[in-house]
């Protein structure tokens, strides 16, 4: 049986402020699809009732996304499962490049841990991102376990990609900015810019676009410079 989860990612952010899904189920002998059990979770064979709101509508949690089917990334967001399709080449390659560059300065000055996806982000029981680079500071290094990192980081990066460029742009934005992530970076491989966020009480706020001929620093990563041109030209 084939399930297939969300809609046409041509759909605009604006009035939305996270992308729906619907549940389908391949009818094996007509071929045809229906609305009806969640993909990639097994909460109802295995006897866990997912939370209702007070709407009726089913929200998915937590124990929910961890019985989703290991060769399938997905992410849950406010307790909708979304699946996340393999990234392109560009994609990939300005990912291994920011990553390690992020990483090898990270450990030269010993301030904390970077990982890149897919690493699970528990940001609630309804709430698991998998963001593309994500930088921990010693101080809030209790934070990452064996399993996931449980709470916000201090740095997420995310590398659009036309399938997920909404949900980063719009639910995530928000999810992080309120869970308390200190500066967020949305890199565009076609505009090849890197718009940044960064904490106000509670919110995540444009901060400046940086461009190829641009270099990069934060004020989290002390005496840190990327040189655009050489990530984004890839």
């Amino acid at each position: 049986m084939d399930c297939v989860v969300g809609p046409p990612q041509s759909e605009p952010v604006v009035g939305r402020t996270v992308l729906a899904v619907m549940d389908l189920v391949a009818d094996e002998a007509t071929g045809t699809v229906r609305p009806g059990a969640a993909c990639g979770s097994d909460s109802r064979r295995q006897g866990r009732k997912p939370m209702a709101t007070t709407e009726g509508t089913v929200k998915r949690t937590y124990d929910d996304y961890r019985a989703r089917a290991d060769d399938e990334r997905y992410e849950l967001l406010n307790g909708e499962l979304m699946m996340v399709p393999a990234p392109n080449i560009k994609h990939q390659s300005i990912l291994l490049t920011l990553g390690s560059e992020l990483r090898r300065f990270v450990q030269e000055h010993e301030l904390g841990e970077v990982f890149v996806a897919p690493v699970d982000v528990v940001l609630s029981d309804t709430d698991v991102v998998q963001p593309d680079v994500l930088f921990i500071s010693r101080a809030r290094e209790d934070r990452i376990t064996d399993e996931n990192v449980r709470g916000a980081p201090d740095l997420v990066i995310e590398i659009l990609s036309p399938s997920t460029a909404d949900r980063d742009l719009g639910y995530k934005h928000e999810l992080y900015g309120r869970r308390g992530v200190l500066e967020y970076w949305v890199v565009d491989p076609v505009a090849e810019t890197v718009a940044v966020h960064r904490q106000h009480d509670g919110r995540l706020e444009p901060a400046g676009t940086f461009g190829r001929r641009d270099r990069l620093g934060t004020a989290l990563l002390e005496g840190l410079q990327l040189d655009l041109g050489d990530i984004l030209a890839r």
